[in-house]
């Protein structure tokens, strides 16, 4: 999936969206709402949506791209819980998901349930990424 001479940004792009449709796909299915979310979060970095389907439709081929810093790291959390709430249903598995993801991403063991759980009340209580960005930062570097 991924070409010779793609660079570094477009794979950590192909590697966020795969992380979002494993997640889409947690509870079963892929919904249209979810398709939409992958789509838009693919646009807002240069993709078009045919791109993102095709990426969708070969999610096997691609590897986890760790982000290099805590902003980056943050904006995969953010996205994937973002993800989660999409169709307005959050089961066990999403949301068990969503606490791997952000080890995996790097975070601290003992801080990612809380933080998962705080951004995903945040984007229900309509709050904007960066306020709940910075709302969390001090959070995590405790």
């Amino acid at each position: 999936m991924f070409g010779f001479f793609e660079n570094e940004q477009t794979r950590k792009v192909k590697s966020h969206l795969m992380n979002l449709a494993a997640l889409a796909k947690a509870d079963g299915h892929l919904d249209e709402r979810e398709m939409s979310f992958i789509v838009a979060v693919g646009r807002k970095n240069g993709m078009r949506a045919d791109e993102v389907r095709s990426i969708i439709g070969n999610s096997g081929a691609i590897r986890l791209i760790i982000p290099e810093n805590d902003s980056e790291r943050f904006d995969q959390i953010f996205d994937l819980v973002d993800m989660m709430l999409a169709d307005g249903v959050v089961d066990d598995t999403e949301m068990n998901f969503c606490i791997d993801m952000a080890e995996k991403l790097g975070f601290r063991k003992d801080v990612v349930q809380v933080l998962v759980r705080r951004i995903s009340q945040g984007v229900k209580d309509g709050f904007p990424r960066d306020q709940i960005k910075e709302d969390t930062q001090a959070f995590l570097e405790s």
